[in-house]
């Protein structure tokens, strides 16, 4: 039901958005915790508190707690390693080679099946845009035996993720604007 509320809440010009994401809420090529675990790192990665709200709420009982919790981890890390490796490859010159030394170690034990969590980790990449990470972890879920059809169904879900919350973030803004307008 929370996902029902989420979307009563996208205005009509938005009628695309809406559909989508009734339509990628039981998109069938994902696993139901691949799925589930995608809808829950882009909400975080897309940072709108009541998209966050309504996807844990609509998706989290159909993640057991540990991939709950990897879900929220690559939502995390990628926040992160996105900004850092975005920085790497666009300033270019010797920042790429040299080490990281940050913490990075639930990227190596997520808790949850590794392609499952690199395939959070590629749905959060796309949100947060950044290229060599997307080709990293679209390398190693293709590797482990992903289909392209995957690979696009959890980026569709990112991509209509990030939609969402921008909408809801006007409407929010425009509600606010309303309430001030009467205020005074």
């Amino acid at each position: 039901m929370p996902l029902e509320q989420l979307r009563n809440r996208i205005p009509e010009y938005a009628r695309d958005i809406r559909l989508n994401l009734g339509t990628l809420a039981t998109e069938p090529s994902l696993t139901e915790q691949q799925r589930a675990g995608t809808f829950v790192a882009a909400a975080l990665a897309a940072r709108n508190p009541d998209v966050i709200r309504a996807i844990e709420a609509e998706f989290s009982a159909r993640l057991s707690p540990e991939a709950f919790d990897a879900a929220r981890a690559a939502a995390a890390i990628m926040a992160m390693n996105n900004v850092y490796y975005r920085f790497t490859h666009l300033v270019g010159g010797d920042y790429g080679r040299m080490p990281a030394r940050l913490r990075m170690s639930v990227i190596g034990k997520p808790g949850v099946p590794k392609e499952d969590f690199e395939l959070w980790s590629l749905a959060v990449s796309a949100v947060n845009g950044c290229g060599m990470c997307m080709e990293s972890h679209e390398t190693v879920v293709r590797a482990a035996g992903i289909t392209q059809e995957q690979v696009l169904a959890a980026v569709k879900i990112a991509a209509v993720i990030h939609a969402t919350a921008t909408v809801i973030d006007a409407v929010n803004a425009h509600r606010d604007v309303a309430d001030h307008a009467q205020a005074a």
